[in-house]
């Protein structure tokens, strides 16, 4: 009766390491992204003003403020509108003393974010193991 016991842990533990590796080891081309030097000071900017306390990128961060995953291309946002919105703060949003080249640097980076997909992306299909088939953006989209 021990040997059963060994046996079927055995066996359970090898399905457990065969699923295992399928679903961690998946080759989905996810793209390669890279950020460009200004994008990646904006990066730095938003993190340390800590600016995903308020807003999200792809649904994650703070709910105060809106998800800015698609808002520079976003119609009746233009670059002007989210310079002035960084520094002037409205409600609940405090005033930042951004230089304008920090601004730039901000904007540059939710540009190449926006580039990266749809957010909320309505066409995604979640797959039967678990991952989930998001509709990209093509290159040639803003």
């Amino acid at each position: 009766m021990h040997k059963y016991y060994v046996s079927v842990f055995f066996i359970l533990v090898v399905i457990y390491v065969l699923y295992s590796k399928e679903i961690y080891t998946e080759k989905t081309n996810f793209g390669y992204i890279k950020l460009s030097s200004n994008a990646l000071k904006g990066e730095n900017l938003w993190l340390q003003n800590n600016c995903n306390a308020c807003h999200q990128l792809y649904g994650l961060g703070g709910y105060m403020g809106p998800d800015l995953t698609n808002v520079s291309s976003h119609p009746q946002k233009s670059a002007e509108y989210l310079k002035v919105m960084m520094i002037s703060g409205v409600k609940s949003m405090p005033k930042f003393n951004f230089s304008s080249d920090e601004q730039e640097y901000i904007l540059q980076f939710l540009k190449e974010v926006d580039r990266t997909g749809y957010y909320p992306n309505r066409n995604a299909q979640i797959k039967y193991t678990g991952w989930v088939q998001y509709q990209k953006k093509e290159n040639n989209e803003k």
